[in-house]
């Protein structure tokens, strides 16, 4: 295997996550999780959840509860979280609010 004479750039603007490489062609998503109501009363109201979606499809959670670091969970895909955390609570009137504005209401 022939190694690369190219040198790698570590500026900030060239490490920035970017949409459509060869690599990652979605590239990473980000969205928010906000509950108008929370039926089990174990998260809270408002925006709970910071989420990323990586090209793969998986799902990178950050719970912002329990205060004040809360916990990260995974998951194999966005429909898999959705199945656990929202599709059996509509009663939560959840919002998925991504970072280029468009949003799922549930």
């Amino acid at each position: 295997m022939e190694e690369e004479n190219e040198e790698l750039s570590v500026e900030p603007d060239d490490l920035k996550p970017r949409p459509a490489s060869k690599l990652a062609p979605r590239g990473i998503e980000t969205f928010t999780v906000c509950r108008q109501a929370d039926e089990s009363g174990v998260s809270g109201t408002g925006v709970i959840i910071e989420g990323v979606q990586y090209a793969t499809g998986q799902v990178v959670l950050h719970w912002l509860t329990p205060f004040p670091k809360g916990s990260v969970a995974i998951f194999e895909s966005l429909a898999e979280f959705k199945k656990v955390h929202v599709n059996p609570h509509p009663g939560n009137k959840t919002i998925i609010t991504w970072s280029d504005g468009r949003q799922e209401e549930f």
